[in-house]
């Protein structure tokens, strides 16, 4: 029965250049391997030492890059290893299955989602209404999905983001704060429902996970282990869970940390 391992990429398995925290002296420093070009330009990293990893992993267990990145932005990154037969993007509102969304599934989610939280253009309006243009830099909907606002981190005010997750809550949605991304998303739009599509496809008998943000809690809940770095917000939150391992790296080789243990749960498994 093969393991199946479905995996956050922002900021835990890769990392833009703001976030690789690298602590150590420049002569110390590990080789980075770029992952992902945006606009002519390198965007996002991983160590050479975890792409190796990867590249194990994919030909140990079933690996699933899992992120609320939109297909498009997805598609952008250019990971290690063997090709992912199966990737869940949008936060769950898109299977894709060698590259190409699942119409079925994504059909099931939008009608979970017209039926169990307020609908979409009702967050939108109330993000246009009341974020201020001082620090908002973008308004985003993805995927007509969720909405998002790329933000001045420094002039956000702290009392704004705990309003709206407030109001957020009552109409069936949460709220993220993840680096210069205020993310607005479906309670019922789940990374964890997606894994668990994944899981009954593939017959897989144990399930792994990792991820950073308040928008993975459910995928390592959901999983039968779960690793988190020592940042993001699961780490501010000092968030965990009986079968969570909080891990103390940050930054670049927290990446390269969960992708061991990967690697070591899914060879003590398998024959």
């Amino acid at each position: 029965m093969p393991v199946l391992v479905a995996s956050d990429l922002d900021r835990t398995l890769i990392y833009s250049a703001a976030a690789l925290a690298l602590t150590m002296p420049d002569a110390r420093a590990p080789r980075l391997l770029c992952v992902e070009v945006h606009e002519s330009k390198p965007l996002s990293y991983m160590t050479e030492t975890s792409a190796q990893l990867l590249t194990d992993l994919g030909d140990a267990a079933v690996f699933v890059p899992t992120t609320t990145r939109t297909r498009k932005q997805y598609q952008r990154i250019n990971l290690p290893g063997p090709a992912p037969t199966y990737a869940i993007c949008a936060n769950g509102g898109h299977l894709l299955v060698d590259g190409v969304s699942d119409p079925d599934w994504h059909a099931q989610v939008t009608a979970r989602l017209a039926e169990q939280c307020a609908p979409l253009a009702e967050v939108q309006d109330h993000l246009m209404a009341t974020a201020s243009p001082a620090w908002v830099r973008k308004h985003r909907i993805a995927e007509d999905l969720f909405a998002y606002l790329v933000v001045e981190r420094e002039l956000l005010p702290e009392e704004w983001v705990k309003e709206l997750a407030v109001w957020a809550e009552n109409r069936g949605w949460t709220v993220s704060l993840q680096g210069r991304k205020i993310y607005a998303v479906p309670k019922p739009l789940t990374k964890s429902a997606a894994m668990y599509e994944v899981a009954r496809r593939t017959g897989a008998d144990l399930t792994l996970a990792a991820g950073d943000s308040l928008l993975d809690a459910d995928l390592l809940l959901a999983a039968d282990r779960g690793w988190r770095p020592g940042h993001g917000e699961l780490a501010d939150a000092e968030w965990t869970a009986p079968a969570i391992s909080a891990l103390p790296e940050r930054g670049v080789l927290a990446g390269e940390r969960i992708l061991r243990e990967f690697l070591k749960a899914t060879r003590t498994t398998t024959p």
